[in-house]
């Protein structure tokens, strides 16, 4: 398993086991974290699990895609290190993985 750390608006933060091939969004929504709606369930057609990347993890992660890029235009407070969790796959090297919540999603 690969631990993801979820740090939400108010700085609680949820440390939570990840399965490899899961996405941050699906391992989000199975452990009830808050702040991540995915409304569209994954199909990067929205902007509700929109998270910022702690800048270690930047290059880790990767850059977004076009597609992803323009769905994070209905993001809210959206920064260069925002990502929407549904396109960020989990594997081995993402282990330590810390993501902050925005105040609130589009």
């Amino acid at each position: 398993m690969v631990k993801i750390t979820y740090i939400d608006s108010t700085n609680t933060t949820r440390t939570i086991d990840a399965e490899v091939g899961a996405t941050v969004m699906e391992t989000a929504i199975k452990n009830d974290v808050p702040g991540i709606e995915a409304e569209c369930g994954g199909a990067c057609a929205c902007a509700t699990c929109h998270v910022y990347v702690d800048d270690a993890w930047r290059e880790k992660t990767g850059v977004p895609s076009p597609m992803e890029e323009d769905m994070l235009d209905f993001g809210y407070d959206v920064r260069p290190n925002s990502r929407l969790s549904c396109q960020i796959k989990v594997s081995e090297e993402l282990d330590g993985l810390v993501v902050r919540t925005p105040e609130r999603q589009a």
